[in-house]
């Protein structure tokens, strides 16, 4: 388990060779801008390397300790100089060859980040529009990839009716302490967020995973499990100051345009409400059943 020891070629079930013998995987940064508009970070391949001179993602093999994200972040490190803790993962996208597999690691950016060629591998880094990135002489790979990553640039956003969700998971005795019941959940929520979500419902675009931003929406007797704010990078609790139903719309409303929202719940018109703002529905099952 040393530095570098994923380098070299390997065979997969095709028959064709890959650079990466525990595979390999790339980073790619997305913003969007004010108008919605996403860009993503590309790297012009050095000419002296396998497809030379093509546009692609910074990347390149895992080493035999690390799992995808962990070696896209430090790809994107060393050959684009790009500080991980400026973006935040959101998808993965696994091209499996059979034996051997590129992961696309999918991570929002709050701004057009500052990145460069950080080594011999990089000729050129430069931000790109989505809409613009066929009309670049593309990687091989990273041409088969593109039409399914694409339609995935925009991040998740899950807001869960709390109260709902609880009461559909019927715990033996919830309904005398819906605080404590909320607080279970709230803690199954935080590993989940960092283990991302491999199933999604019909209306999100296909990964592997994805690690959504998550709101959960607390009322009445359950708003005493915690307190309003951040629990994680990606888990915020909101306690609804009247309405559950009314803060959930609210939060729907907050979420960026170019955002896709998802909402959980079974509650008919609180649903009706939710699509009526351009939302996607699942029931909590959906969730329940993912932790």
């Amino acid at each position: 388990m040393t530095a570098k020891d994923g380098d070299g070629w390997a065979l997969c079930a095709l028959g064709h060779q890959h650079w990466g013998l525990y595979g390999a995987a790339g980073l790619l940064t997305v913003h969007h801008t004010l108008d919605g508009m996403p860009y993503v970070l590309m790297q012009k391949r050095a000419w002296w390397s396998h497809h030379g001179g093509t546009w692609g993602l910074p990347g390149g093999a895992r080493d035999s300790h690390e799992d995808a994200i962990t070696g896209a972040l430090r790809e994107a490190r060393e050959e684009a100089a790009l500080d991980a803790d400026l973006v935040r993962v959101r998808g993965l996208y696994v091209d499996d060859h059979g034996g051997w597999s590129f992961q696309t690691v999918i991570a929002e950016a709050e701004g057009l980040l500052d990145a460069a060629p950080a080594n011999g591998e990089s000729a050129d880094m430069r931000w790109v529009e989505a809409d613009e990135v066929v009309s670049k002489e593309l990687h091989p790979g990273f041409a088969d990839s593109w039409p399914r990553i694409r339609p995935a640039l925009s991040p998740v956003v899950v807001v869960l009716d709390m109260a709902n969700i609880i009461g559909a998971r019927a715990e033996h005795g919830w309904w005398k302490d819906r605080a404590g019941a909320a607080n279970r959940l709230l803690n199954e929520l935080i590993p989940l967020c960092g283990q991302g979500l491999g199933e999604m419902p019909e209306g999100v675009p296909a990964l592997t995973r994805w690690f959504p931003r998550m709101v959960a929406v607390l009322e009445g007797a359950a708003a005493g499990a915690a307190d309003p704010g951040p629990v994680t990078g990606d888990l915020t609790v909101v306690v609804a100051g009247g309405s559950g139903d009314d803060a959930i719309v609210e939060a729907v409303r907050d979420v960026r345009p170019w955002e896709t929202t998802l909402v959980v719940t079974a509650d008919r018109g609180l649903r009706e409400r939710v699509t009526a703002l351009g939302a996607l529905v699942a029931g909590p099952r959906w969730l329940l059943q993912q932790l």
